[in-house]
C-alpha cells in the first residue's frame, strides 16, 4: 500500500508543481479540498519556516496523516528581502497574481538592470500524523528582475524573474521555461529532491 501524503497548500498552480515533481514517489497525492473540514490556514509567521509549519502541523492534525507544508516567497535585495513572507498577498487583498507582480514591478521602477538582484526561498516541512516535524528543507534559488514580464507560463511573479543561469534573458524568465528546465532550477525544485533523498529514512523513522 502506498503511501498518503497531503500537501498543506490551497494555491492550485502550487499543487500542481509539487504534484508534478512528487510524481516518482511511491505516494498517493492528496489535497485539501478532499476534507471534510476546512483548511484556512493564517499565514502570520515572520518568516518562511513558520508559515510552513504552521500548515503542515494543521493538515496533519486535520487528515491524522502524513502533510507537507511549503512556504515559499520573492526576496528582492533593494527592498530589503521585501515582499518576502508576504509575496502572496503584496500590495493588499484587493491585487491578483498579475496585479502584485506589477505592483513591484512599480516600486522598481527606478532600479537599474544591475541592481536587480533577487531570490525565491522555499522551505518545506513534513509532518507526521500527530503533528510532530519529522523533517525540514529550505533552497533558493538566485536571479535578476526583469523589466517588464516575460512568458504566459508559471504563477506569482515567475514572468519577471530570471534565474541566474540565464543570466538577464527575459525569453529565460520562469514563465517561459518548460516545467523540466523550471524544475532543475528553482526553489522548490532543489528543496523536494532534497525532500524525496531523505524522505525513505525519514519515514523509516
Amino acid at each position: 500500500m502506498s503511501t498518503v501524503l497531503w500537501l498543506a497548500s490551497n494555491n492550485k498552480k502550487k499543487v500542481a508543481e509539487l504534484q508534478r515533481m512528487l510524481a516518482p514517489l511511491d505516494c498517493e497525492i492528496r489535497t485539501p479540498d478532499q476534507l471534510k473540514e476546512p483548511f484556512e490556514p493564517v499565514e502570520d509567521q515572520p518568516d518562511f519556516a513558520g508559515n510552513a509549519r504552521k500548515k503542515a502541523v494543521m493538515l496533519a492534525k486535520l487528515a491524522r496523516g502524513l502533510a507537507l507544508g511549503d512556504d515559499s516567497g520573492l526576496c528582492v535585495d533593494v527592498l530589503g528581502g521585501r515582499p518576502g513572507v508576504l509575496s502572496a498577498r503584496y500590495g493588499g487583498p484587493e491585487l491578483d497574481d498579475r496585479g502584485r507582480m506589477m505592483r513591484l514591478l512599480e516600486s522598481l521602477r527606478a532600479v537599474p538592470p544591475g541592481q536587480r538582484n533577487a531570490h525565491f526561498t522555499c522551505h518545506l516541512c513534513l509532518c507526521g500524523a500527530d503533528g510532530k516535524v519529522l523533517t525540514t528543507v529550505e533552497e533558493r534559488c538566485e536571479g535578476t528582475l526583469l523589466e517588464q514580464p516575460s512568458g504566459e507560463g508559471g504563477f506569482g511573479y515567475d514572468p519577471i524573474f530570471v534565474p541566474r543561469e540565464y543570466g538577464t534573458d527575459p525569453t529565460r524568465s520562469f514563465a517561459n521555461l518548460d516545467a523540466a528546465n523550471k524544475d532543475r532550477v528553482s526553489h522548490r525544485g532543489k528543496a523536494l529532491r532534497a525532500l524525496v533523498a531523505r524522505l525513505p529514512k525519514v519515514l523509516r523513522g
